[in-house]
């Protein structure tokens, strides 16, 4: 084998997904048919989940470096509300494409992974024991690359999935959207970000002193060629029909195009080759919901693709990825495509806005809309019946023998983590058997209830098993009788049979 996995792309996907491939152990090669970051900036931020993940792998600040937190969010232009108590990280951080490739490009090159641009995959041919890799490249050495296991994370067009026939069912475009990193030195001090006109809508988001990135959508015309290159006039005749100007626009850094076809791959692996991102699923980018996707996407699918490879874990651990991820999707395909059709210009769609506009006041419809866009109330089937089983395990503050620390501090290895927060010994002694593979940590809580988004507070557990992607397998509630044996059935579901001796 040359390589454990190849990934196909070096998108946010791609290298998050290898990121949390290499701190398992696992060796990875990255490959990429663009020769160097392309530049264009299709996403500009990250919502709180995402950000609650970086902050699991040690990441965060690098991010928090550079972006900048936007407290005001929205559900196809109608004003959100974020809760504070929530998340320690409850509001986007907008911060470009180019620069979140960058940041995790480089953490990937600090753990090892190999990235070879300027190679496209051509070929897949599979076999019980991997995967034979056909490239397109520049050298002629790597024309192939044989892995036992192939992903792709190569964008809405996958070859991979294309050449591993995964059927891509959804709806087509009705509408054709243009986008483009411009100057606007004519844009009024105080415009607002987004306008809705008769024909369609259009937004200007200032990213850096200078720059906008200017959307432009028509609905009702769709595109000929939707893969065709669009150009800076195109971009402009567009901003002129709906906004009757083009606030002088000029000097643009890239333009491309999308629209609102929603579509999802049938199933997430066959056989030795996975997908994940864009190639599993495309969307309108209405609530910049498509990046973040992609990047927890990588974090169910690292961890366990992983104890695969190390053989602590069956095949049949995978199935979760499928089971547990293409709901979620399913669920952003349907939020999507209904604020797509919130946008849509005309008098009818103008009063379904006024009366949805004032249910957004109602504390009980922000919290459910909130949790959709950002991640937040996630939560996978488990056999565990603990209101956290499932969820993602809220940030508690701890104290530990050693000192302070947080949940998600506990995280930054990518191993799983059993919390115990009363001292049963017998919690302890359940675990022993998969003490290679488990961090086990005895803390108490710093309080008495702990903020579980979609339920509100709950008392602190009294144990909890956190799998590596911060979301809770096991738990036990505080005062109440711990079964060891649900605990053991957990281990031997998510980290595979006990070691013996």
């Amino acid at each position: 084998m040359d390589t454990d996995v190849v990934i196909a792309g070096a998108g946010p996907t791609g290298l998050m997904l290898a990121c949390e491939l290499r701190l398992a152990g696992v060796d990875v090669v990255v490959v990429e048919k663009l020769a160097e970051l392309s530049g264009e900036s299709r996403a500009g931020g990250m919502h709180s989940r995402t950000l609650e993940v970086l902050d699991q792998r040690g990441l965060l600040d690098r991010f928090l470096a550079i972006g900048e937190l936007q407290p005001v969010g929205h559900f196809s232009g109608l004003y959100l509300e974020f809760d504070e108590s929530e998340s320690r990280h409850p509001y986007p951080l907008m911060i470009l494409q180019p620069a979140i490739e960058r940041l995790l490009e480089e953490r990937a090159a600090e753990l090892g992974v190999r990235v070879r641009r300027s190679s496209e995959v051509s070929g897949i041919s599979q076999d019980e024991a991997g995967v034979t890799v056909s490239l397109t490249t520049t050298e002629a050495a790597l024309a192939t690359l044989r892995a036992r296991y192939l992903v792709g994370c190569d964008g809405g067009h996958s070859t991979v999935r294309k050449l591993s026939g995964i059927a891509f069912p959804g709806t087509p475009a009705t509408m054709t959207a243009l986008i483009g990193d411009v100057e606007l030195p004519d844009l009024p001090e105080e415009y607002v970000w987004g306008r809705r006109g008769p024909h369609g809508n259009f937004s200007a988001i200032a990213f850096e002193p200078g720059w906008h990135r200017v959307i432009t959508s028509e609905y009702d015309r769709v595109a000929a060629d939707p893969d065709e290159p669009v150009t800076f006039e195109q971009l402009r005749e567009s901003l002129v029909r709906l906004a009757g100007t083009d606030y002088g626009m000029r000097g643009p850094r890239w333009v491309s195009r999308f629209n609102d076809a929603a579509r999802q791959a049938a199933r997430y692996q066959e056989g030795r080759v996975l997908l994940a991102g864009d190639a599993a699923h495309i969307h309108f980018p209405a609530g910049g919901q498509g990046l973040n996707m992609g990047v927890q996407d990588a974090v169910n699918l690292g961890w366990k693709l992983a104890s695969v490879l190390r053989g602590q874990a069956p095949g049949s651990l995978l199935d979760s990825y499928h089971a547990e991820r293409h709901p979620v999707a399913e669920r952003v395909l349907h939020n999507t495509q209904a604020q797509a059709a919130l946008g849509r210009p005309g008098p009818q769609t103008d009063a379904l806005r006024d009366v949805f506009g004032s249910l957004m006041v109602f504390d009980d419809v922000n919290r459910y809309l909130r949790g959709m866009l950002t991640a937040l109330d996630i939560r996978y089937p488990v056999d565990c019946d603990h209101p956290l089983a499932g969820r993602r395990a809220p940030d508690a503050d701890l104290k530990t023998p050693d000192g302070t620390t947080r949940v998600h501090e506990l995280l930054h290895a990518a191993r799983p983590v059993l919390l115990d927060l009363r001292g049963s010994a017998d919690v302890a002694a359940a675990a022993e058997g998969w003490a290679d593979r488990l961090d086990f940590v005895e803390a108490r809580s710093e309080d008495d209830h702990w903020p579980v988004p979609a339920v509100g507070e709950i008392p602190a557990p009294a144990a909890l098993l956190v799998r590596p992607d911060g979301h809770v397998a096991w738990a036990s509630a505080a005062g109440g009788a711990s079964s060891t044996a649900t605990l053991r059935t957990a281990l031997s579901t998510w980290f595979g049979p006990a070691s013996r001796g």
